[in-house]
């Protein structure tokens, strides 16, 4: 019995996918729930899985090819057994043959003997760039080198000694689809919002000093290590409370106000920026923020977010800081209002108590649509920010 293999339904924001992977070829044995093709809807990886145990009968959408909810990819033979492979022949060389020399591929093979497993969308860019698989670093779940680390080696530059004295080198490379659908949401945020940005500066001490204190018996007690983010996102739940418009949205001509707040933590990742979403923050404890960060950083890495995890979100937080940056204005994720930046923990010279010393200074910045927010309302939210960074305290007690 044929059993047709269909794209699973997308949410409502997702109009379509593309083809990334198909992990069996037509003729393959397939067992059900075993991870049949990979679909990328946007910024994620979707499995589809087997629906039946059998053979695969056909391939009707390749790699590359953009597919929607319920669309037909596959046929399934429910039931059937694999052609067992054809027994090699057998041969005996005259003797006065000669040993044949290895075929151009093999001296062309992985050094030290590693073999580099590539998808076939990777195999494509691969060839096309004529890299060599080995030199290029897999990502993929077992080290497999997906799509974006071929088209990320692609992009490379040459090494200098290798290069004609003189040459002006270019390489095209098509966009990933998750690089189209950044690109996508930057321009909707620039084209679709008021956008402003205001800035202060926060004395980071108290929150540095109070890790130091308590940071080893922070990680005693709950297993994770007590980090500054959660320090924000506990902030910010905090300011979002007092202040409902710098968490509301534009809906058309109304302004939708959340009760609660579900704030997306920027995460870069080797394919891209991802925004996994913190739900319900004003309920989390920092042990809790800290242990969902690290459980979506593991799942960024490996690949693992899944739609779910990306979806909603009323307010962001991204840190440029641990790259080195010392000042920028964040861009707003639509159809979220503001965006919160933080930057590098610099030693800076500052006045207090009419003396002038040295203290860890960070600057935050809260880019926000001036439609819906006026700088009044963004202002004191950041202060209201650099008030409970610089008494930690009074997050704890809700003041």
């Amino acid at each position: 019995m044929s059993i047709e293999v269909k794209v699973p339904v997308l949410p409502e924001s997702v109009a379509d996918a593309t083809i990334a992977t198909w992990h069996k070829k037509p003729g393959d044995a397939v067992k059900r729930d075993e991870n049949l093709v990979d679909l990328e809807p946007d910024k994620v990886v979707l499995e589809v899985p087997a629906p039946s145990d059998g053979v695969l009968k056909e391939i009707l959408q390749n790699v590359g090819d953009t597919v929607t909810s319920q669309q037909v990819i596959a046929v399934i033979e429910a039931g059937a057994v694999a052609a067992a492979p054809a027994p090699e022949a057998k041969s005996t060389p005259p003797a006065e043959a000669k040993p044949t020399p290895p075929p151009a591929a093999a001296a062309q093979a992985p050094a030290a003997g590693r073999v580099a497993e590539l998808s076939p969308a990777a195999n494509r860019v691969a060839s096309e760039a004529r890299l060599d698989p080995a030199s290029i670093p897999g990502t993929g779940r077992g080290g497999r080198v997906t799509k974006e680390d071929a088209v990320a080696a692609a992009a490379r530059p040459a090494p200098a000694a290798s290069a004609p004295l003189g040459a002006r080198a270019e390489q095209r490379v098509p966009m990933t689809r998750m690089r189209q659908r950044i690109a996508e949401r930057m321009m909707q945020s620039k084209n679709s919002i008021a956008m402003l940005t205001s800035f202060n500066e926060v004395n980071m001490k108290p929150v540095m000093d109070m890790r130091k204190a308590l940071g080893e018996a922070f990680e005693k007690t709950h297993g994770v290590r007590l980090g500054i983010m959660s320090f924000f996102v506990r902030a910010a739940a905090e300011a979002l409370r007092r202040h409902p418009v710098v968490n509301a949205s534009v809906d058309g001509n109304d302004i939708v106000y959340h009760a609660y707040s579900d704030i997306s933590i920027a995460v870069s990742t080797e394919r891209g920026l991802v925004t996994p979403v913190l739900r319900n923050c004003e309920a989390l404890s920092f042990a809790d923020v800290e242990r969902a960060i690290l459980d979506y950083a593991r799942k960024a890495r490996e690949g693992g977010l899944g739609i779910e995890d990306l979806q909603g979100g009323t307010f962001t937080i991204t840190n440029g800081g641990v790259f080195g940056s010392l000042f920028s204005t964040p861009i707003v994720n639509p159809p979220q209002s503001a965006i919160l930046g933080m930057h590098a923990v610099k030693e800076r010279a500052i006045v207090e108590n009419g003396q002038v010393v040295a203290a860890p200074m960070m600057y935050i910045a809260l880019s926000y649509d001036h439609r819906i927010i006026d700088g009044k309302d963004a202002v004191t939210f950041l202060v209201d920010i650099k008030n409970q960074l610089e008494n930690p305290q009074r997050m704890l007690l809700g003041l």
